[in-house]
């Protein structure tokens, strides 16, 4: 119901901002506005979670460098708006408001017991972790965060980390970069150089978070 009550508010101004960024990215590049990735949600079900695209057309890393990245997608991610198609996945239960980020399915087969506790609730458009360092934490004292959330999760929990969010997003704290060697994002298997298996890239792969 709190996430229902929260979308029917932002609803009309969430879709005049949308149309005027999909109109960015589609008038300032070539492929399509939208990206669409495999991610895990609650339970460990597997759905689709949708964004704006920030990075050129074509087989993007996971992992990307900077120089794939567009100037309107530089713009989308500083202010996390490249979020905002997630609304959708909002609308149809798949994520709620507030929760853990949505992961990849090959990170979350190295979850130990302790870190599949994020998996309890549906993941979230922000969460505990995302308004406490964000990009700049590692996986693991990210999934802390988020298991901390579902330990404690309420509407007071809720409302304040939204609240957060927004200072979060002004000041664009904790969106670049994720740590480098950091076992739950490295994208090879331990025991060689194989990349991850194509369900963990979706359509095209590089946009994370």
């Amino acid at each position: 119901m709190v996430d229902l009550t929260l979308l029917a508010i932002v609803a009309a101004p969430a879709l005049l901002l949308g149309l005027a960024c999909a109109a960015a990215v589609r008038l300032t590049s070539p492929g399509g506005v939208f990206f669409r990735q495999e991610r895990i949600g609650m339970g460990g079900r597997p759905f689709q979670v949708w964004k704006f695209r920030t990075m050129v057309a074509g087989d993007n890393p996971i992992f990307p460098d900077a120089s794939r990245i567009t100037p309107v997608g530089r713009v989308l991610r500083r202010l996390s708006l490249d979020e905002l198609p997630q609304l959708l996945n909002v609308a149809v239960g798949d994520m709620s408001i507030v929760g853990p980020r949505p992961t990849l399915a090959y990170q979350v087969e190295r979850y130990d017991e302790f870190q599949r506790r994020r998996l309890a609730v549906r993941p979230g458009l922000t969460g505990l972790a995302q308004v406490n360092g964000r990009n700049s934490l590692t996986w693991a004292r990210r999934i802390e965060f988020d298991v901390e959330y579902t330990e404690t999760q309420s509407p007071s929990l809720d409302l304040r980390i939204v609240l957060q969010t927004v200072g979060t997003m002004l000041s664009g704290e904790g969106v670049e970069g994720h740590p480098e060697g950091d076992p739950l994002a490295e994208t090879h298997t331990p025991d060689g150089p194989e990349a991850v298996p194509d369900r963990a890239r979706g359509d095209r792969s590089g946009e994370t978070g």
